[in-house]
C-alpha cells in the first residue's frame, strides 16, 4: 500500500510535465487548427536553454526559465510568422510535413550547438533535499513541478475565461472568418497564441532539467505521450488536456513499478478504447 501511495505522487508529478506540454499543443490546435509535430523539439530547446542560461552561464534558476521561455517564444513566434502562416489556407498534410521537417531542424541544430551528449544542470540549493512521505524520501523538486503545474492550470483558466483576449482567441477559435470580419486582428492572435503555447513546452523542458536531463530528441518521447493526452482529452480542449494528463501520468508510474515491460500497454489501451467509444475525446463538446 505504501508503495502504491508513493508511486502516486511520483505519477502526479509526471502529470504535470505532461500537462505543460501537451497544454501548449491543446492551445494551438484548439485556435490555429495546426497539429504541431514540433512541439515536443520546442519542450526540448527550453530544456537546453535553461542549461545554458542556469548551468553553465549560473544566473538564477527562475530567470534562466523566464529567459528560456522568451528564447523559445521567440523561436514559435518565427515559426508561424515565417513559416507556417504561409500554409494556412493549403492541405493539412503540408502543415504536418513542416512541422515535422522542424523536429529535424531542431534535433540537428542542438547537436551542433550542444553537441550529441546529454546535459544536465545542477539542482537549485532550495529545491534540493527531500521530506518523509509513507516512509520513503519524496523529493522536494517533485512537489515544485506540482506546484508549477497547477499554478499554470489556474493562470490558463483565468486567461482564457476571465480576459479579454482569452475570449477573443476563443471568438477566433469559434469561427477565424466571422472573427476577422467585426475587427479582430486574427494573424496576431494566431502569433500570440503560437508564441504562448511554445513558451508552455519550454516551461515543461526548462524545470525538467535538473532531473529529466536536456538531450537530443526527448522531445519526440514527450510529443508521443501528449498526442495521446489529446486524443484522450479530446483535441483543444484545456480540461481534458489536463484531466488526460493525470490518467497518464499516473498509469505511466503503476506501470512502470508493478509491469516494467508493459509500462504504455495500458495508456495506448485506453487511447484506443477511447477512440472506438468516443473518438472526439472524453471532454470534447
Amino acid at each position: 500500500m505504501e508503495n502504491a501511495v508513493y508511486q502516486g505522487l511520483v505519477g502526479l508529478s509526471l502529470a504535470m510535465y505532461l500537462w505543460l506540454i501537451s497544454a501548449g499543443l491543446t492551445i494551438i490546435f484548439g485556435v490555429l487548427r495546426i497539429v504541431n509535430f514540433a512541439h515536443g523539439s520546442l519542450f526540448m530547446v527550453g530544456a537546453y536553454l535553461a542549461y545554458t542560461f542556469y548551468g553553465v552561464m549560473g544566473l538564477p534558476f527562475a530567470l534562466a526559465i523566464l529567459l528560456s521561455l522568451l528564447g523559445t517564444g521567440a523561436l514559435g513566434f518565427v515559426m508561424e510568422r515565417g513559416f507556417l502562416r504561409r500554409l494556412y489556407k493549403v492541405d493539412e498534410a503540408y502543415q504536418l510535413l513542416l512541422t515535422f521537417g522542424f523536429i529535424l531542424i531542431l534535433d540537428d541544430a542542438v547537436k551542433l550547438i550542444w553537441g550529441g551528449v546529454f546535459k544536465i544542470p545542477p539542482m537549485p540549493a532550495f529545491l534540493d533535499g527531500s521530506f518523509n512521505v509513507v516512509g520513503r524520501p519524496y523529493p522536494v523538486y517533485n512537489v515544485f513541478v506540482i506546484a508549477v503545474g497547477l499554478l499554470v492550470a489556474l493562470l490558463l483558466w483565468l486567461l482564457f475565461e476571465k480576459t479579454w483576449w482569452g475570449r477573443i482567441s476563443r471568438a477566433t477559435a469559434a469561427d477565424r472568418e466571422m472573427a476577422s470580419a467585426i475587427g479582430i486582428n486574427v494573424p496576431r492572435v494566431f502569433s500570440g497564441v503560437f508564441v504562448a503555447g511554445a513558451m508552455l513546452a519550454a516551461l515543461g523542458g526548462a524545470i525538467g532539467s535538473p532531473v529529466r536531463v536536456a538531450a537530443p530528441g526527448i522531445g519526440a518521447a514527450m510529443i508521443i505521450q501528449a498526442f495521446i493526452i489529446t486524443v484522450i482529452g479530446g483535441l483543444g480542449n484545456l480540461k481534458g488536456a489536463f484531466v488526460a494528463s493525470l490518467i497518464v501520468g499516473v498509469l505511466s508510474a503503476y506501470g512502470t513499478l508493478y509491469f516494467p515491460v508493459f509500462e504504455l500497454f495500458f495508456i495506448f489501451v485506453i487511447m484506443a478504447v477511447v477512440l472506438l467509444v468516443r473518438p472526439e475525446g472524453l471532454f470534447a463538446r
